[in-house]
């Protein structure tokens, strides 16, 4: 259900309404999550940079999605794991990876390290042992991919808790069941 409603362009505020116009000619069209987010446009600013600052990162869209995917099913985001099972697709993932990523699963040994890693994040609250940061680095992460794959648990967290408190309405395709994989 639906706790806060998101906002429309036409009705936004000057500030809101520079933000989803901007939004608008990037994606082609403005997420419900955004649209929700830009009550307050400095939450809608907060989230698109920290968004943008990562997707210049090192570590490879692929697998932000499925930290993303892993995360979302891991805080039971209903919207975050069909916004990113569609954007997954865009980032090479099939549905059979997109699947086993929610599950924290995959079949390239270093990508399930760096989504094992994750899952352990989210479910541990952060705390972490030395020898699990070993084993992320033994995989081939830098510590800079070590910090990317924090921030990016970090930025999904946000939006898995956003979405929960709003109730934001899910405009993606919703995501496969996982018995069903």
């Amino acid at each position: 259900m639906t706790r806060i409603h998101h906002i429309k362009k036409n009705t936004a505020d000057a500030a809101a309404q520079e933000l989803l116009s901007g939004v608008k000619k990037k994606l082609g069209g403005v997420p419900n999550l955004i649209a929700t987010m830009a009550v307050s446009p400095a939450v809608a600013k907060a989230y698109l940079a920290f968004s943008q600052a990562l997707s210049g990162g090192a570590l490879p869209a692929r697998l932000r999605e499925q930290i993303a995917l892993v995360v979302g099913q891991q805080n039971q985001c209903e919207y975050c794991v069909a916004a990113h099972t569609a954007l997954g697709k865009n980032a090479g993932l099939t549905e059979r990876e997109a699947l086993d990523a929610r599950l924290g699963k995959a079949t390239n040994a270093k990508e399930r390290v760096a989504l094992e890693f994750a899952r352990k994040l989210v479910q541990d609250r952060g705390v972490v042992s030395d020898s699990e940061i070993e084993q992320v680095r033994q995989a081939g992460y830098t510590d800079g991919e070590i910090a990317e794959i924090v921030a990016n648990v970090s930025l999904n967290l946000f939006t898995n808790y956003f979405n929960h408190v709003a109730g934001t309405e899910v405009d993606f395709p919703e995501a496969p069941e996982l018995c069903a994989a």
